[in-house]
């Protein structure tokens, strides 16, 4: 105990963390703006203001060049170069003096390394050929850039700290809008959640609804005696229309081999009244869509007696059994035929209505009614579990998130105070 107790003693005490409100951070933001900002313009004002006098001493020391006699005592050949050197010397030194310095700190900063910059090349090139003819005045032209230089250093040096201050401080602005946009996106997909969880459970109330109505529909014995009453007159009438399809087909499909048999003999024998008869007879025999019966007698009464004609002259044989019976008594064959049509025409018509009896059953219309509404809720739902099921995924990475961004942010703000920070519980 007692060497805990002396323990305590030496080892110095943590500080307590700073506890900052969460939503405190934009204001406690501007004010570290601020203080850098004053900091920098502290820093700078001296240099600066140096580098105002020694930029304002090289003009003056450029002028006094430019109008001073020059020594009757030196060299001509140095008196030659310097007449040749000083004009472009004069011109280039004011050229870099010309552009007065910003107030603002870094438009300062910039103009004034331009300035140095330009002044020192211009020294080291045709100043360099003046060294002999203004030996005084030259040495005061590299002592005011000098001067300026060493300036500039220490400008230099504030401007980096500030601007890392100043990177701190936005790193700080982003991570805190990353925190509240995330926020306020979980609290949208809460919404939005609940929103769909509400859509979720109506159309599964529905659902529920509609099979439940189904069930009734299906106990429903009457209803169910009198569709399927429905339905056995249906399949009756399908199955006599079907009986006369299939003996119309079947007399249509033999006369139709005979006839183009008939056709082609009657092209070679040049017989372009038959030729046009026989095809006619053939086309309405094979269309799908039942002809009139009086056009269809019309065409079989002028195409039959051209293909007798060939069968009696042998020069289409009769192959089997239904080719015979159908050309062994043509006008039998053309009324048959007539009858057929009529009644197919009829089976269409009875089917039809047989058709709209069942499908308008109020049973049927109402089972129907419900299936359809029952799919479309189905595809519905399927589309709302897959939101729902997004947006719960989502959720759980912002949620993951936002206490990761929350640590990274306390990071930067300890960072920049140089101690450790909590935010408070009820704001975070």
């Amino acid at each position: 105990m007692m060497y805990n107790f002396i323990k305590n003693l030496v080892s110095p005490k943590k500080p307590a963390p700073s506890i900052m409100a969460f939503n405190s951070i934009p204001a406690w933001v501007k004010e570290q703006e601020k203080k850098a900002r004053e900091t920098l313009e502290e820093a700078a004002k001296a240099p600066m203001q140096s580098i105002r006098n020694s930029a304002a001493q090289l003009q003056l020391v450029v002028n006094s060049i430019s109008g001073s006699e020059h020594d009757p005592a030196l060299h001509p050949k140095l008196k030659s170069v310097a007449k040749n050197s000083l004009p472009l010397y004069i011109k280039a030194m004011n050229a870099a003096l010309a552009k007065p310095l910003s107030d603002d700190i870094e438009e300062f900063y910039t103009d004034a390394v331009e300035c140095v910059k330009s002044s020192l090349n211009t020294n080291r090139g045709q100043g360099r050929y003046l060294q002999a003819v203004f030996p005084d005045e030259m040495k005061a032209v590299k002592t005011s850039i000098d001067a300026m230089g060493r300036e500039m250093n220490g400008l230099t040096s504030s401007l980096a700290v500030y601007r890392k201050q100043r990177a701190a401080i936005e790193e700080v602005k982003d991570l805190y809008q990353s925190v509240r946009d995330m926020q306020d996106d979980l609290k949208h997909s809460g919404e939005k959640e609940q929103r769909i969880t509400v859509r979720i459970g109506e159309i599964t109330s529905r659902i529920a609804e509609i099979e439940a109505e189904e069930t009734r529909l299906a106990s429903d014995e009457e209803g169910k005696q009198a569709i399927e009453t429905c339905r056995a007159i249906l399949a009756e009438r399908e199955k006599t229309r079907n009986d006369v399809t299939r003996n119309y087909a079947a007399r249509s499909m033999t006369a139709s081999h005979v006839f183009r048999k008939a056709e082609n003999i009657a092209a070679k024998q040049h017989h372009p009244g038959e030729v046009s008869a026989l095809k006619h007879a053939i086309e309405i025999l094979s269309n799908h869509d039942m002809p009139d019966p009086s056009v269809l007698g019309t065409a079989l009464a002028a195409a039959c007696p051209v293909a007798q004609r060939m069968i009696t002259a042998g020069d289409i044989p009769l192959k089997n059994r239904e080719e015979r019976e159908v050309f062994s008594d043509t006008d039998l064959f053309c009324s048959t035929m007539s009858e057929l049509c009529t009644e197919l025409t009829a089976c269409d018509k009875t089917c039809r209505d047989a058709e709209t009896t069942l499908s308008t059953h109020p049973l049927v219309v109402r089972t129907n009614s419900l299936m359809r509404e029952k799919t479309q809720l189905g595809h519905r739902l399927t589309k709302e579990e897959q939101l729902h099921h997004e947006l719960v995924l989502w959720t759980a990475k912002i949620t993951e998130n936002i206490p990761v961004t929350t640590e990274e942010l306390i990071e930067k703000i300890e960072g920049i105070i140089g101690g450790s920070v909590q935010f408070q519980p009820d704001t975070n």
